[in-house]
C-alpha cells in the first residue's frame, strides 16, 4: 500500500518509518536551498508560509510567470550535503517535518532530525519533469531577489515522489550505513586479493 503523507505532518506520521522506505507527499511543499537556508538561520528572516509539521524541498525550480501566476517547469533536487551547515538549525527553528534533497546528511542532521523528531528522504535525480507534474499550484514566491533557484516557493504538491527516506526519527542514515558497508566489503576484497597472490 502507497504510504502518503499529508502536511501538516505529526510525529505519529513518521515515527514508523524506516530508512529504505519509500513514501508521497500530498500538501504544501516549500524550496530552500543554501541562501534560504542562511536567510532563515542566520539572518533571521522569518517567510510567510510556517514550516511547522511542514515539508522542505532541496531543490532550485526552474520556473516561469505568466500574468501574475507563477508555474514549475522543472524542479529537481539540489545536494542536500550542501544544507549540512545550516540544516539542524533549520529544523530546530522551523519545526519541520520533511526535508527532501539529493543524496545523504552529515551527522549533525542526522542527530536532529532524532532529536526534534524529523526526517531526511531523497528524491530520485534526472525526475525533475515528473516533480514539475506533481505541483497542482504555486501558491506564493518569497525572496526572489536571491535568483529564481534560491526563492522560497510554497507549493501544492500531490503525490509528490517517490521519496526515499534516508535518515529517520532514530537516527539511522542509509548513506552512512552504505559507506560503512562499502568499506567493509572493499577490505575484505582486499584481503581476498592479497591472499590469493
Amino acid at each position: 500500500m502507497k504510504k502518503i503523507l499529508t502536511t501538516p505532518i505529526k510525529e505519529e506520521d513518521i515515527s514508523s518509518l524506516k530508512i529504505g522506505d519509500v513514501i508521497y507527499l500530498t500538501g504544501t511543499l516549500v524550496t530552500a536551498r543554501d541562501s534560504g537556508h542562511k536567510r532563515r538561520v542566520v539572518d533571521g528572516v522569518i517567510p510567510s508560509t510556517s514550516l511547522e509539521g511542514g515539508a522542505v524541498f532541496h531543490a532550485g525550480p526552474i520556473t516561469k510567470k505568466d500574468g501574475d501566476k507563477w508555474e514549475i517547469v522543472a524542479i529537481g533536487p539540489t545536494t542536500s550535503m550542501r544544507m549540512e551547515k545550516y540544516e539542524s538549525d533549520f529544523i530546530k527553528e522551523t519545526g519541520v517535518k520533511l526535508i527532501i534533497g539529493k543524496g545523504g546528511m552529515g551527522e549533525k542532521t542526522t542527530s536532529a532530525c532524532k532529536e526534534y523528531k524529523a526526517v531526511h528522504a531523497v528524491f530520485p535525480g534526472g525526475s525533475a519533469v515528473v516533480g514539475a507534474s506533481q505541483v497542482e499550484e504555486v501558491v506564493e514566491v518569497e525572496w526572489l531577489d536571491l535568483g529564481m533557484p534560491e526563492a522560497f516557493y510554497t507549493l501544492k504538491v500531490k503525490e509528490f515522489g517517490p521519496l526515499i527516506i534516508s535518515i529517520d526519527i532514530d537516527g539511522h542514515n542509509l548513506f552512512e550505513n552504505n559507506k560503512i558497508a562499502f568499506i567493509d566489503n572493499k577490505n575484505k576484497a582486499l584481503i581476498s586479493l592479497k591472499n590469493n597472490l
